[in-house]
């Protein structure tokens, strides 16, 4: 029999934290993920199986809502749903469920990683890591932009607080981009 021991991205067994100066960048791996397509004339009604999903409607351009099942827009029709791990490890299963034959879901808990960056410098970090223009970005906002040569996603989910996912392969450059960026601008 296997003993197989759950690690996280960058191969801990804790998630890391560091800090420089007034930002903490946490790596988060307690998060469910799931990609959402709606079909091909089912665009309204994947949206409206979405918004039953999420409690709140699905998310438009550059946005996202929804708790503890959130949603965050990602292309014409299609969403990456998160949820804690701990309450929805099946977050993909219960997607396939309510949005039926409405949309194509499938499993990206093990494809993306996610780093929380928080403080009050947080956005002098972050013009350093991407070319957003992060101060106008407010609560609910999400976005798709490179981050050393990666493709991320960048939410705010508070004048302080801003959430990355990038792609989980990458998750050692991802890391070192950002602490260096926090280096660097504090």
């Amino acid at each position: 029999m296997h003993d197989l021991v759950a690690i996280t991205a960058l191969g801990g067994s804790e998630p890391r934290i560091d800090t420089v100066g007034t930002v903490t960048c946490s790596e988060v791996p307690g998060v469910a993920l799931a990609s959402v397509a709606a079909r091909l004339d089912q665009e309204k009604k994947a949206a409206k199986a979405l918004t039953k999903l999420t409690g709140s409607p699905a998310p438009g351009v550059g946005r996202f809502d929804g708790a503890p099942v959130a949603a965050f827009w990602t292309g014409p029709d299609q969403w990456i749903a998160e949820a804690p791990f701990e309450s929805h490890e099946d977050l993909a299963e219960q997607a396939k469920a309510a949005l039926g034959d409405t949309a194509s879901v499938s499993e990206q808990t093990d494809a993306w990683t996610r780093f929380d960056l928080g403080g009050a410098q947080v956005l002098a970090v972050l013009e350093l890591l991407c070319p957003l223009d992060t101060r106008k970005m407010t609560y609910g906002d999400a976005a798709r932009t490179s981050i050393h040569h990666l493709g991320c996603f960048v939410l705010c989910r508070s004048p302080e607080a801003y959430s990355l996912y990038g792609p989980r392969s990458s998750a050692g450059s991802l890391h070192h981009a950002i602490v260096t960026a926090m280096r660097s601008a504090l």
